[in-house]
């Protein structure tokens, strides 16, 4: 007897399951690298030509400019003005679009892979990134830092270099554990998800009064909740793709639990599965994904929740799939919502956060009004 646990109907043939998924990873990887050079090309001014973007940096990769290097003496008036602007061009690509380009995918797989780990573990497809409190943990310990350090520039500028990030990255994972101590363990779902809306609403009490206690701190706050890449430098870029790869592998080597639990826990149980180990790896990767994503980029809603959604409207396959091409796809969606934030009323810039949260919030309205049709 042979039984495929699938996150959908289980009569799709499995070498046609297979191939849709691989043509579906071919799509996003090559929309992700279309949406990657567009993104590059998306200045204070709006969209650039792609020639005059990737022109300059090409050339600083090898070693045709170098943006550091002075301009020679002998330069004529014009020859040292080419220089220059070329040199600008390729830093202005290289320090600021770049590693904001690369951050913003990597935050958005991060959320993506974290929202199907949850809707798996849950069993509930409404399951998002932030259900075990971890935005709100993060909030509080973004408010705490900026309340106690100072919103002076010097003060926010040594935050943000040193602390801020750490500061919403300890409070996420203290309001996860938090979670894990009310609910008594992870061996009970209902209560583990009671718990983290519980922990959610008191934090976010919490960094409500530390803001009301210090009002000067609002605007930083508010940047913060918005959802921003603005800030991603070549650091977050680097600790982001340290924590994603690991997080990838752990949720595919346990993705046979996620495929069991979506049969009921019995049945997961039955197969001799060690669910309660298990279970606390994968929220161990939900908690570490979420966590490093919101330091990095703030409050970003619903890629974690609509990736999966969107895989599963076009394909119904394992988890083991599943989790893969979720990231791949919150990564797409979180570089096409900065994309677009950055360009559509160039030189202002919307928040991406808010962005994000029209997008998703019309497309699950979308989606709950054919399924009601």
């Amino acid at each position: 007897m042979k039984t495929a646990a699938t996150t959908g109907h289980a009569t799709t043939r499995p070498d046609t399951g297979a191939r849709r998924a691989w043509w579906l990873g071919l799509g996003l990887v090559l929309a992700a690298g279309t949406l990657a050079v567009v993104s590059l090309a998306v200045g204070s001014t709006g969209v650039e030509p792609i020639f005059q973007v990737l022109g300059p940096l090409l050339n600083a990769a090898w070693g045709g400019v170098d943006p550091t290097a002075a301009i020679a003496d002998s330069a004529t008036s014009a020859e040292a003005s080419a220089q220059m602007s070329a040199q600008i061009s390729a830093q202005i690509v290289w320090d600021i679009r770049a590693p904001r380009t690369l951050g913003a995918f990597l935050a958005g797989a991060l959320l993506g892979l974290a929202g199907a780990v949850a809707q798996g573990l849950f069993r509930n497809p409404l399951a998002d990134p932030f259900l075990l409190g971890s935005a709100s943990g993060a909030t509080l310990g973004v408010a705490s830092a900026l309340s106690l350090l100072g919103v002076s520039p010097m003060a926010t500028s040594w935050v943000v270099r040193l602390g801020l990030t750490g500061a919403a990255f300890v409070g996420a994972v203290l309001a996860v554990l938090l979670t894990l101590l009310l609910a008594k363990g992870v061996q009970h779902t209902l209560r583990l998800l009671l718990a983290g809306v519980v922990v959610g609403v008191v934090l976010g009490a919490f960094s409500s009064l530390v803001t009301l206690l210090s009002p000067d701190i609002l605007q930083a706050m508010q940047a913060f909740m918005l959802g921003s890449t603005g800030f991603v430098g070549w650091a977050a870029v680097g600790i982001m793709a340290a924590v994603w790869l690991p997080c990838v592998a752990v949720a595919l080597a346990f993705s046979r639990v996620l495929d069991g639990l979506s049969l009921g826990e019995a049945t997961a149980a039955s197969l001799g599965l060690p669910l309660g180990a298990l279970r606390v790896a994968l929220v161990g990767v939900l908690a570490l994904a979420t966590g490093t994503a919101v330091a990095q980029t703030g409050l970003i809603a619903f890629v974690g929740l609509a990736a999966p959604h969107l895989v599963r409207s076009a394909i119904q396959t394992t988890h083991a799939r599943l989790l893969s091409l979720s990231s791949l796809m919150g990564g797409v969606l979180l570089l096409l919502a900065d994309t677009l934030a950055r360009g559509v009323l160039a030189p202002q810039e919307l928040p991406v956060g808010v962005l994000t949260a029209v997008l998703g919030g019309g497309y699950l309205l979308w989606l709950m009004h054919r399924r009601a049709g």
